[in-house]
């Protein structure tokens, strides 16, 4: 089947989404002659102007998120023989939902995500499982309206607590645009002859290490992990990481890396390890695939550390 190529907007009411697909829609250069289907899963206060559209061959469908279901999505590409599929997103309902149900040949091109500057901190404060779900699989967050008088640091920080790859666009009060220039140094030495993780930043160290795990390759790291082992796994292999809370209780999870080591020692699942091992980026059937293999200089056991759950915090 070809593939249906799928761009998601994504944002609370009155966060700006529906001017941004308006605009999008009246630019030529969006009209790249497929016909395009906008499935809008959210009514919003306004309402999209089609006489303006430069897009020639579209179809507009209004449903509600919580009804439809993969064979509904089927016969909507089929009914209007879309060939791109443009979606906004219902703010109060997470995007997994949606994915769980997207039909085979739809294929995620693009996310973006809007927020309302004025609201975006209360709704991080009260609401931070909606916040989180749509900035952790954005390419772009747009923070529209915002001010002389706000940080960008604030904003910031709550954004890169989620994602490192993310970009972030401050949409002044005005039309000025902004590109997020806010360098965020890792919190150890990189450039070290061994890379010392403490204890509190082993959630930083692990989303670094996974992103781009490249650029640890022959690096030496040192840090302290829980242990996970099988007894599937071969003699000599364990997994060792810590749990950690990206976003709130509910999504906690051991995050761990495929250790090799020649120790003598009867490890068992969750006792408490200090690590030092060389990193080596190559196949491990654990990862299913390329990964971050740890070969272990020194291991021994020790003491947790006095916050054993890891955060970005």
């Amino acid at each position: 089947m070809k593939e249906i190529p799928v761009f998601f907007f994504l944002g609370f009411l009155d966060a700006g989404k529906t001017k941004f697909i308006q605009e999008t829609f009246e630019d030529p250069r969006f009209d790249s002659g497929e016909r395009t289907l906008l499935l809008v899963l959210e009514e919003g206060e306004e309402e999209y102007d089609e006489t303006r559209f430069a897009v020639k061959d579209y179809a507009v469908e209004y449903a509600d998120a919580e009804k439809l279901t993969e064979s509904a999505l089927s016969s909507l590409t089929a009914k209007h023989r879309a060939e791109r599929v443009v979606v906004e997103y219902n703010g109060m309902r997470e995007l997994g939902a949606f994915f769980d149900i997207m039909p085979e040949q739809w294929q995620i091109a693009q996310v973006m995500t809007f927020f309302e500057a004025a609201t975006f901190l209360s709704y991080n404060k009260n609401m931070r499982q909606l916040v989180f779900d749509k900035i952790q699989y954005t390419d772009m967050v747009v923070f529209n309206r915002f001010t002389e008088a706000q940080s960008q640091e604030e904003f910031h920080k709550i954004v890169r607590a989620v994602s490192r790859r993310t970009e972030i666009v401050y949409e002044y009060v005005g039309g000025k645009a902004v590109y997020d220039e806010i360098v965020d140094p890792l919190p150890f030495d990189l450039d070290a002859p061994v890379v010392e993780i403490a204890d509190r930043d082993y959630a930083f160290f692990y989303r670094d290490l996974v992103e781009d795990a490249q650029k640890y390759q022959g690096k030496t790291v040192a840090f302290k992990a829980l242990v996970a082992t099988d007894k599937k796994m071969k003699a000599g292999t364990i997994v060792v990481g810590r749990h950690i809370m990206t976003c709130c209780e509910a999504d906690i999870a051991f995050s761990g890396l495929v250790l090799l080591h020649t120790v003598n020692l009867p490890f068992r699942t969750r006792d408490w390890v200090s690590v030092k091992a060389k990193v080596s980026v190559e196949y491990h059937k654990i990862y299913g695939g390329k990964g971050p293999v740890l070969k272990a200089l020194s291991l021994d056991f020790t003491d947790p550390p006095e916050e054993e759950l890891a955060t970005f915090y």
